[in-house]
């Protein structure tokens, strides 16, 4: 039987990353190409068979809108050949879950596109990274797969990318999806699949990156005890389209604060109010009059996939109902 195409494009990240020693915490991210990491996983080539390329070499802490528009073109390119059957993307695990969200609003395929990564570098003493890659091509060559948005395989886990969060700074099971549980499990290349992502994504998506060459600023503070507004002054006066506040509880913040963010959104910059907290979701009106204040409430996303969709959200067009319908159905 012939195997189905994958394409791996790869940025770099932790799971190409080199220590000095396999027992050393300290390594450099991005230091192996995607040659090389196709030729660390041979198995997988039973699985399928893998085309690389090179999209980014960089730590994911470095990952930028530059970056985001040339992936998810690439993704859109080579998922539109109809010998192409998945995608493999290997990433870091620092703002994965907002470069898998990102593609999971902008990439037009029903086809499998799924990230992977790793809590330890490919020279670490039990490196989770080979067998993480093995069983993201495993899905990504599976039907099953198909038409269930960008999914992040880690861990044995399978997770939709509007779900998942890192939860861990270091430990290999540092991603969660605590809303909306998982969408499978995948052992040693056998995927078992129990759900399908609830919200709108890829083909579904209103958003689109065709012409688009930048991306509107959108800043996120954090919220503290005592936080003072000029930080929200701060923010327009750098010219941020958009203000996403990372609140304490619900959404919440100092009075001074809020003040500020309702200030700016008469100015005409769009504030959403999100959570610093790791799960829950930051509801409408609740404690806050939303209405009254024009400000936009994040539901599910955290603070920095409310940035990724508020900057999609403004780059569309949409006025702040219309972000807000965004963010219930996104």
């Amino acid at each position: 039987m012939s195997r189905p195409v994958v394409v791996v494009l790869a940025t770099g990240g932790t799971i190409a990353g080199a220590a000095p020693s396999d027992v050393q915490a300290g390594y450099a991210s991005a230091r192996l190409d995607v040659e090389q990491l196709l030729r660390a996983v041979p198995e997988a080539q039973s699985l399928a068979e893998l085309v690389g390329e090179q999209v980014a070499s960089i730590g994911s802490q470095d990952m930028d809108d530059e970056v985001w528009l040339k992936l998810a073109r690439r993704v859109n390119e080579a998922a539109a050949d109809p010998a192409v059957a998945g995608l493999v993307i290997p990433h870091g695990t620092d703002t994965i879950e907002e470069t898998g969200y990102f593609l999971n609003l902008v990439v037009k395929t029903g086809k499998p596109v799924v990230m992977t990564a790793s809590m330890r570098p490919a020279t670490a003493l039990s490196a989770d990274g080979p067998l993480n890659f093995y069983n993201a091509v495993a899905v990504a060559a599976s039907p099953e797969a198909a038409g269930r948005g960008v999914l992040v395989v880690a861990n044995d886990w399978i997770h939709g990318a509007q779900a998942l969060i890192k939860t861990s700074t270091t430990a290999v099971q540092t991603f969660l999806s605590p809303l909306r549980g998982l969408v499978g499990e995948v052992s040693y290349g056998e995927a078992a699949f129990y759900n399908r992502p609830h919200a709108r994504h890829t083909l579904a998506s209103e958003f689109s990156i065709d012409g688009v060459t930048a991306l509107p600023r959108v800043d996120v503070l954090y919220a503290h005890a005592g936080m003072p507004g000029d930080l929200v002054d701060a923010a327009v006066a750098a010219g941020a389209r958009g203000i996403v506040v990372a609140g304490v509880g619900n959404g919440n913040m100092t009075r001074g604060a809020l003040e500020a963010l309702a200030r700016a959104a008469r100015q005409g910059v769009v504030c959403v109010r999100a959570s610093r907290v790791t799960s829950g979701s930051v509801g409408r009106n609740v404690e806050v009059d939303d209405d009254r204040l024009g400000l936009v409430a994040s539901e599910e996303l955290n603070p920095a996939k409310s940035r990724v969709l508020l900057k999609l959200a403004l780059q569309k067009g949409l006025d702040v109902p219309g972000i807000q319908r965004a963010f219930n159905e996104y």
